[in-house]
């Protein structure tokens, strides 16, 4: 039982979640993991959904935050779940000033009033990790004092180690065929730490503004003093950004708020790969000249080269519907499985891409495409590595920010230059490059060497019904022929390939013209230069 996996201290806590559960309709869950525990409920199945938010909201925190991570991830819950996981509550009562206060004192080693010229008792906002006080710096600078609850680690650390402990669980029942759970709880637990940790939430702060600092549309709020609990910042005045009366009343242009709110993800999203994954009105204000200050930056997500790249070739497979090619993408990614029914997959991929076949890029809306995504992915466990389920979270979430700025945004329309320029660099020869077509180049030479004598060797010992050890060593003329060969068809495929990518990533430029051009004439050599070779 996970009772005995945890201290005796802890063991009202795990009776308190079960408890929780199984008021909440969940008893048969609850049975499948500590038999005996489970008890039948009246609630009815079609509001199991509603009730997996309350549940989660009445546990605290903890579960408040692991059903905001849950929010991202179609692959493990039906759509239904994932809306009102949406709709999540972190707002709670406020601690009193004194309780405030004494933290305070703690991690700055001083009165408040030492450090403030003047701080305000009375909360700006209170959530169930923290609350926000402003405050005016000796110099000045008006700032938000970020103030950790106290006990709320113990309070965390207790609920993290009952979810890894019922992860062990649910490992042993046949939803562990399907999920990682403990690989899961682990992953949660690092992030949520990570939050708790606001030192790190002033270096996120700080990349962003280092990210964006050539950039006159955008704000980032300078970071004065972090500690583990305690994080001051900057104050962004500015209007809330779905405020539209006060947004008309200062006359700001609401199409340009839209794209320069759009733009700040995806520049984040494909040129640094490091983005801003809770863009809820709340954290934006508009300053004027239709300037965005972001603010808190707790949770942001991260892409690496490969994973933008990767997004890159599904756009550009999914712009040509190609449902075959959207599979192997995605079986590529790891996103699906090498055992995945390909077949099946293929079919519901073709009936989305027939939906937008006929329709135009400003038609297409990244929350209905989502939305319509969610029932496939967990219909086939599809996992989005990384953080690209909380990507699409993000990006349905400005997108509907542009959406009730301006009815006519296009968020396509906007990502459309970045992609390009991301395209473009995936063509062009960067600084690595020399050095991975040698390495590549050595690579497949070595092995083209190498082949012929190996599978000789390999033949007679499956005669001899011996084991197989390899030793490979061969130059005869046959081998550099096939040397030639690899080296020509490797590199004649590679150019059709980046032409092909050329056309479909410049449409009507002149550039794409010359770009093919070339490209095709270096396949040509590449043929040329193998049969010259396998003549001689």
């Amino acid at each position: 039982m996970v009772a005995n996996r945890l201290p005796l201290r802890r063991w009202r806590r795990t009776q308190a979640i079960a408890g929780v559960f199984v008021r909440h309709g969940f008893g048969f869950v609850i049975e499948q993991l500590e038999p005996g525990w489970g008890k039948a409920h009246s609630t009815p199945p079609e509001n199991l959904a509603l009730h997996f938010r309350l549940a989660l909201e009445e546990l605290g925190p903890a579960f408040i935050k692991l059903g905001q991570i849950l929010s991202t991830r179609p692959d493990l819950l039906p759509p239904a779940y994932l809306a009102e996981l949406g709709k999540l509550q972190d707002t709670i009562p406020p601690l009193p000033w004194e309780t405030i206060r004494a933290v305070l004192v703690e991690e700055m080693g001083c009165d408040p009033e030492q450090a403030f010229s003047s701080i305000d008792p009375t909360p700006m906002a209170a959530a169930s990790l923290g609350q926000v006080h402003s405050a005016r710096l000796p110099g000045g600078e008006e700032v938000v004092v970020k103030v950790q609850r106290p006990g709320i680690r113990a309070v965390i650390e207790t609920d993290l180690e009952i979810l890894a402990a019922l992860a062990d669980r649910a490992q042993a029942t046949r939803w562990g065929q399907v999920y990682d759970f403990p690989c899961m709880a682990e992953e949660f637990a690092y992030t949520l730490r990570n939050e708790l940790d606001y030192r790190r939430e002033g270096r996120n702060a700080d990349r962003f503004r280092e990210n964006f600092s050539g950039e006159t549309f955008l704000v980032i709020p300078r970071v004065y003093w972090s500690s583990p609990r305690v994080l001051v910042m900057e104050r962004i005045q500015g209007i809330k950004i779905d405020d539209i009366p006060a947004l008309e009343a200062a006359g700001y242009n609401r199409h340009r708020i839209a794209v320069n709110s759009a733009r700040i993800i995806i520049t984040a999203v494909l040129e640094d790969g490091f983005f801003h994954a809770d863009p809820h009105p709340g954290n934006y204000r508009v300053l004027p000249g239709e300037v965005i200050g972001v603010m808190d930056f707790g949770m942001v997500g991260s892409l690496s080269e490969r994973e933008r790249r990767d997004l890159i070739r599904l756009y550009l497979v999914a712009a040509a519907l190609d449902a075959d090619g959207i599979v192997d993408q995605l079986v590529q990614m790891g996103a699906a499985s090498g055992e995945v029914d390909r077949a099946g997959l293929g079919r519901e991929i073709s009936r989305l891409l027939g939906k937008y076949y006929s329709l135009s890029l400003k038609d297409i809306h990244a929350r209905q495409v989502v939305e319509e995504i969610m029932p496939v992915a967990f219909r086939y466990h599809l996992r989005l590595p990384g953080d690209l389920g909380l990507l699409a979270k993000t990006l349905t979430m400005i997108e509907g920010i542009g959406v009730q700025l301006d009815p006519e945004f296009d968020l396509f329309a906007v990502a459309q230059p970045f992609v390009r320029r991301l395209v473009w660099r995936m063509l062009a020869p960067g600084p690595g490059w020399a050095r991975d077509v040698l390495l590549g180049g050595a690579a497949w030479g070595e092995l083209a060497n190498r082949l012929p004598r190996a599978g000789n060797r390999v033949l007679e010992r499956i005669e001899r019904g011996e084991g197989l050890k390899i030793h490979l060593d061969a130059t005869d003329r046959l081998e550099r022929r096939l040397e030639w060969l690899s080296w020509s068809v490797l590199g004649g495929a590679l150019l059709i390939a980046l032409a092909v990518l050329a056309v479909q990533a410049f449409p009507g430029d002149v550039l794409r013209g010359v770009v093919v051009v070339l490209l095709a004439l270096g396949a040509g050599g590449c043929l040329v230069t193998w049969r010259r070779h396998y003549r001689d």
